[in-house]
């Protein structure tokens, strides 16, 4: 008995040091979702996926109803000077959403517009106004950089609301950026959060993809390994030059011109077509957590024919609601990335002083504190950047 004792008292000791070091991290993640991470490292994340199941089947999302403000507005203020003498307009929208990166008139003549993509047609008849059609979130150089739509899920979930973001790589660069427990640990050739270097270039953030162990997919990044790449996985693949492209992966390694490449899943859209995968509900197309046929808050990356990128966020998606959106946003090539609303966030960000980044939530109902980037994060995430 006194043996048995004292090794339950130091499996309690250990208990107690180990979820206290998760509950100590850096960073901005809540309690809730520290111990989920701190359960899943430690091989109980099929506890946590049973959890999920009852909380989803006590609280299912409400089917029905009206969207409370309707669809956001964009609309820009009269310009404001900014410190460095630049013409700033900040963009103010309704009072559903937060205020997003301000649209800079440097002091040089400005190009004409680019053509806009065409408005993302609604999944719910009648449409409400302004619902699926783009407007210009963040400008540079006098031309649309960041466009954002706003739409309801399906017919079934009318009362939620879903944002995409239109990213044009020809103004913008990507950037990976490891978290300290996903893919974790060091010497990698970025830091956990935006450096203090970089936030007077930056534009927005978004999250990457599901724990390494949840992923079906590898990571690497600058030529380190965090998980072995595999043939198949749906992939994001950052370019040296700026630029990111989603791919099915099918290279034995990474070329010279390849910075990282971030695996999750299988793709959702391949050449310009749905996956027949998402209607599967086995866990190696969409892993073991919720499951793939859950409304649920769920993220996407796609790339356009054109080579622009589009990010869908929101909640009470299935992967094929999820599917659907990213599709008819134009996209021909397109991933899930992270799940629930833990996890799920795009933010822009506008820039009151030199060395300052405030960032905005890009719907309201988003869940993450906005500035989890701005510190060192447990997962690696997306920035973007002026080029």
């Amino acid at each position: 008995m006194r043996r048995a004792g004292a090794v339950t008292v130091v499996f309690l000791v250990w208990l107690a040091w180990s979820i206290g070091g998760a509950l100590m991290a850096p960073g901005t993640d809540s309690t809730a979702a520290r111990v989920a991470e701190w359960a899943r490292h430690h091989e109980l994340g099929w506890v946590v996926s049973d959890l999920e199941q009852v909380q989803y089947q006590l609280a299912p999302p409400k089917v029905g109803g009206s969207l409370v403000g309707g669809i956001p507005l964009v609309s820009p203020d009269q310009p404001t000077p900014s410190q460095s003498g630049a013409s700033i307009t900040w963009p103010t929208l309704s009072p559903s959403l937060p205020r997003p990166m301000p649209s800079v008139s440097p002091a040089r003549p400005t190009p004409s517009h680019s053509p806009g993509p065409a408005p993302i047609p609604p999944q719910v008849q009648p449409p409400l106004p302004s619902e699926g059609a783009w407007q210009t979130l963040v400008s540079l150089h006098g031309e649309p950089a960041i466009r954002a739509a706003f739409l309801r899920p399906d017919r079934l979930h009318t009362s939620y609301l879903v944002g995409v973001a239109w990213l044009d790589q020809k103004l913008v660069e990507l950037v990976l950026h490891p978290g300290f427990q996903v893919p974790g640990g060091s010497g990698w050739s970025q830091p956990f959060d935006v450096p203090a270097s970089e936030r007077d270039r930056l534009l927005a953030t978004f999250n990457s993809g599901f724990t390494m162990v949840d992923a079906n997919g590898g990571y690497w990044q600058d030529g380190k390994t965090g998980a072995p790449l595999r043939q198949g996985a749906a992939s994001m693949v950052f370019y040296k030059d700026g630029h990111v492209d989603v791919v099915k992966w099918n290279a034995a390694t990474p070329g010279p011109d390849v910075a990282a490449v971030r695996q999750n899943l299988v793709l959702l859209v391949d050449h310009g077509t749905i996956s027949p995968e998402v209607d599967s509900r086995t866990t190696r197309a969409w892993g073991i957590t919720i499951g793939n046929h859950k409304y649920v808050w769920r993220t996407a990356l796609g790339v356009r024919e054109d080579g622009s990128l589009v990010f869908v966020v929101g909640a009470s998606m299935s992967v094929r609601t999820l599917a659907n959106i990213v599709h008819d946003a134009g996209a021909v090539r397109a991933m899930e990335l992270d799940i629930n609303y833990s996890w799920t966030n795009f933010m822009t960000y506008t820039h009151p002083s030199k060395g300052v980044a405030v960032p905005h939530l890009l719907t309201r109902d988003e869940h993450p504190n906005p500035y989890r980037y701005l510190h060192p994060s447990s997962r690696d995430f997306v920035a973007v950047l002026a080029r």
